[in-house]
């Protein structure tokens, strides 16, 4: 199966970027100097922890949704939000079992079963991986980044005409129309219409990161794989 950038959901993102920064040098001074994290709320320890884990600093946002968990052991998102930075760091059978975790707390929790569905696409289980895409949607059916996920995964499967399906439907929500763009150009790219391709990366150029943004890492390695994808395109349509 190929590697591609399936979109995983966090649950306690936090907007303001100033105050997560600022909010985490704390905490690790905190944590170095006595390891006390009673001080810092819930929220906190949780917009740290995914920040932490979007600079790569895995094991840090680990450790800091462990403490939450042993908080509040019943909390299905912290399970998904450590499930997906498990996952992240390459850890899939911890992650695994976090996202059945979350899922045996929450079964309504369509996030853990978007998240627990890039896992087993990733592992190449397509068809375990739609299922619980499917579930996904069936909970939350504006739920952008599954729809984009199952059309990522139909085009795994060589069912292009499914996989534009759910694009189409996924930019009906006019959210993450750069991810979109960019998957939908590299579904009719592989099914040979070169000239619906390359309209699609050229809208995604306009609409994703550009590499110097370290606020959206995904956005800008999906960035990175359409120039390639498009240079693969534009030196093919000159031969």
């Amino acid at each position: 199966m190929n590697i591609h950038s399936f979109l995983a959901d966090d649950d306690q993102q936090s907007n303001q970027y100033k105050y997560v920064l600022n909010t985490t040098k704390k905490l690790q001074e905190r944590r170095k100097n006595d390891r006390s994290e009673s001080i810092f709320g819930d929220s906190d320890l949780r917009s740290c922890a995914l920040r932490l884990a979007q600079q790569g600093d895995y094991t840090e946002a680990i450790a800091l949704l462990s403490q939450l968990i042993c908080r509040h052991p019943y909390n299905a998102i912290d399970y998904n939000n450590r499930g997906l930075i498990y996952f992240q760091s390459g850890e899939r059978q911890k992650a695994l079992y976090d996202y059945n975790t979350a899922l045996k707390l929450n079964p309504y929790l369509a996030s853990a079963y978007n998240n627990r569905a890039n896992y087993y696409a990733a592992c190449g289980e397509l068809a375990v991986a739609l299922a619980d895409y499917d579930q996904a949607i069936d909970l939350k059916p504006h739920h952008v980044r599954a729809w984009i996920n199952r059309g990522i995964t139909w085009r795994d499967l060589g069912q292009y005409e499914v996989a534009i399906e759910n694009f189409e439907v996924a930019l009906l929500f006019g959210q993450l129309e750069g991810h979109i763009w960019a998957e939908r150009g590299r579904t009719y790219h592989l099914w040979g219409d070169w000239n619906c391709a390359i309209a699609d990366y050229r809208r995604a150029l306009t609409q994703l990161p550009s590499f110097d943004n370290d606020k959206d890492i995904t956005g800008c390695r999906l960035r990175l794989k359409l120039e390639n994808w498009l240079d693969e395109l534009l030196s093919q349509s000159t031969c």
